[in-house]
């Protein structure tokens, strides 16, 4: 059963961003594990993603800045559970894996948890797509030292620390920033694989050439941040993953 009041007992807040997700939805929100409460955070859809949300069950945010990073931030600032974990709504990924990517977090071994993505067809993640990733993870390594094969979207952590990072990137580049930041601070970072699927509908991202080129430039930006000079959360991480 899915929390629907803005504080709960849940053990872990899962945050989905949504646009125009109506589609997926009901998939995604029956597959959010038992007692983990789904925060949908609603980013101006027009297709009644809000209100079918609710219906289900979901405690639904409205962030009117558009922007892949304003969402997930909503949603962070939203939570109220110890761990929170991401994951995106268009029923690429199975949230009945959080679990699973959220281990480490949840054990105390790690204190960032990735989902690797693990394409099950050809057409969940077109050929331009994975070469994109494969140099994003290069570069990556290159900027933190960490040796990680994806910026997998779906990912687990400790809530306070996360708001810690002080991640301001609002658009494409959330998801790097929060790595990047992480990787400075000294946290512990660890990868799982997942099957990664076709996604239902439409990428409001790679789907399109505005879209991508607005990511590339989001995440180039991330990239040529400067390391802070000292520690930037409470994370008791020391370079593991690296």
């Amino acid at each position: 059963m899915i929390e629907t009041s803005p504080s709960s007992s849940a053990p872990v807040d899962v945050v989905l961003p949504c646009l125009d997700e109506a589609e997926a939805l009901p998939w995604v929100l029956d597959r959010i594990p038992a007692r983990w409460r789904a925060i949908v955070v609603d980013n101006g859809s027009i297709d009644g993603s809000a209100d079918i949300a609710r219906d289900l069950g979901a405690y639904v945010v409205h962030e009117p800045r558009r922007g892949f990073g304003a969402a997930c931030h909503a949603g962070l600032t939203a939570a109220t559970a110890d761990v929170v974990c991401f994951c995106d709504c268009d029923a690429s990924l199975d949230p009945q894996l959080l679990p699973a990517v959220a281990g480490p977090v949840l054990d105390g071994s790690a204190d960032l948890a990735l989902g690797r993505r693990r394409p099950v067809t050809r057409r969940a993640w077109p050929p331009h797509a994975r070469l994109a990733n494969l140099e994003l993870a290069r570069l990556i390594r290159r900027r933190t030292g960490l040796r990680l094969h994806d910026l997998g979207p779906m990912r687990a952590a400790r809530r306070e620390p996360l708001l810690a990072l002080d991640l301001t990137d609002r658009r494409s580049g959330y998801p790097l920033q929060m790595v990047v930041r992480a990787a400075d601070a000294g946290w512990r970072v660890a990868e799982t694989d997942v099957p990664y699927r076709p996604r239902t509908g439409r990428s409001k991202v790679t789907g399109t050439w505005r879209g991508t080129w607005q990511a590339i430039r989001d995440m180039r930006a991330v990239l040529d941040e400067r390391a802070a000079a000292g520690p930037a959360s409470t994370a008791t991480a020391r370079g593991a993953g690296r």
